[in-house]
């Protein structure tokens, strides 16, 4: 039984905090839309007369991503997904809209750093063996 315990894979700490970035910015951010910028960003990018359901959309997407990270199910999956993500929103949101961002081209660089951190938590430092995807 305790061989049993050993082998689950419990919630890493550094998952913890990147399903938090998730979490604070789907729900708090775009869902209770507590930061107005963010519908803002969406209406301006994607469209004016639904950004409130669409930055809804995106905020729903974001929790289930916090979610989905702390299921540990197809991990590098996931990692590869919030990468991709990140650094596509970043790069449009630098493109088309960096006067709303709240550090303005300065953003992308904090995008890359927690892509990095995404992977480095997952591909270096609980490196695991085999394909997983």
């Amino acid at each position: 039984m305790a061989s049993q315990l050993n082998n689950r894979n419990p919630v890493r700490f550094e998952n913890l905090i990147i399903s938090l970035v998730w979490l604070i910015n789907g729900l708090f951010c775009k869902v209770l839309d507590f930061e107005p910028r963010h519908q803002q960003i969406v209406g301006t990018i994607l469209d004016q007369e639904h950004a409130r359901a669409l930055t809804l959309l995106i905020g729903l997407a974001e929790i289930l991503m916090a979610a989905w990270i702390l299921t540990g199910f197809k991990s590098r999956f996931n990692a590869i997904t919030q990468i991709v993500v990140v650094i596509t929103m970043n790069i449009i949101e630098f493109v088309v809209v960096p006067d709303l961002l709240l550090w303005g081209r300065l953003n992308l660089v904090f995008a890359v750093l927690f892509a990095g951190f995404i992977y480095y938590t997952e591909f270096v430092r609980y490196k695991k063996a085999g394909p997983q995807i």
